[in-house]
């Protein structure tokens, strides 16, 4: 059984817009735990097949993809700009441009 942080935050990550990402920490705080952004990578971890979530639109604070290279960083960032997301030269995602602007969540 699913908590209902876990519902929450799958809801929302479900709901990222294509060409959007969001932050862990965001992700955490509109499912209702401001601390909870390492549960958040653990849920797109250990979930994101088998629900079919958007795994890829998660990214961290600072703009950067937090796998490592051959780890999954490559099919990450190959797939945010497939959706048109484009990347620095240092490769960061310039964050007032690209985060999904939404200031809160309801879902049940």
């Amino acid at each position: 059984m699913l908590t209902r942080f876990t519902r929450k935050a799958m809801n929302i990550i479900r709901n990222i817009p294509e060409g959007k990402v969001l932050t862990y920490g965001r992700a955490a705080v509109l499912a209702g735990k401001p601390n909870g952004a390492r549960q958040i990578s653990r849920l797109l971890h250990s979930m994101s097949e088998k629900y079919d979530l958007p795994w890829h639109r998660v990214i961290n604070s600072k703009g950067k993809i937090s796998l490592k290279p051959s780890q999954g960083y490559e099919l990450q960032k190959a797939l945010l700009e497939s959706e048109g997301i484009r990347f620095s030269k240092n490769d960061t995602i310039d964050l007032r441009l690209y985060l999904w602007q939404v200031s809160f969540f309801n879902t049940p």
